[in-house]
């Protein structure tokens, strides 16, 4: 790896690693380069602002789930219904491996910065709802070939992918709240029950 691609690949680590494990308001620019090992002018030259450095990291981040766990669990050879279980099985493994190794849970970095950055930061909070978005459109096309299979009745698809997503984000911070993974592994399962009703017709 060249050197500038590897000074940018530091920068963008060691933010990542910070802003999952405590917080994007609790740590500071100077603190990410004295980790990274690189001079502040080094930052500035990839990174105009905290705020450009977050983005590239909702990036770095979404581009591993689309590649690891995700594309695993979504795996279109797999029977729809039983993606929801792998979904919830690779969710529960993340995080009691990051608890065995930390001693803490992380919970969700999309979720944690949702919560800290939606209300004072409409860039960011725009940058996370479509990587939101994007999440629940796998939950939507596993749904539509749900039906389609005659695994499931119809139902609203969008708006279960959408409570389907909301569920998984709301177990993660419960299990984050109570350090206990378990909760993930325990609740999990019920994601499967959630279902929309289509609109009535008049």
């Amino acid at each position: 790896m060249n050197t500038v691609v590897d000074t940018r690949e530091r920068i963008l680590t060691t933010a990542r690693e910070l802003f999952h494990g405590r917080s994007y308001a609790d740590v500071g620019i100077k603190e990410i380069c004295d980790l990274a090992k690189v001079q502040k002018g080094s930052f500035y030259h990839f990174f105009p602002s905290k705020q450009d450095l977050a983005m590239a990291v909702i990036d770095d981040m979404a581009e591993d789930w689309a590649h690891g766990f995700v594309a695993e669990a979504f795996d279109r050879n797999l029977p729809p219904m039983e993606r929801l279980d792998y979904m919830i099985d690779a969710a529960y493994y993340w995080q009691k491996a990051a608890k065995d190794i930390e001693g803490r849970m992380p919970g969700c970095l999309f979720g944690n910065l949702a919560l800290e950055v939606s209300t004072r930061d409409e860039v960011l909070r725009a940058k996370l709802n479509a990587v939101f978005q994007k999440a629940s459109s796998q939950f939507h096309e596993t749904l539509d070939e749900a039906i389609e299979q005659g695994q499931i009745a119809p139902l609203d698809a969008q708006a279960t992918s959408q409570a389907m997503l909301a569920f998984l984000e709301g177990i993660i911070l419960l299990a984050k709240t109570r350090n206990d993974p378990e909760v993930i592994r325990t609740l999990g399962p019920a994601i499967k029950t959630l279902r929309v009703e289509l609109p009535m017709e008049n």
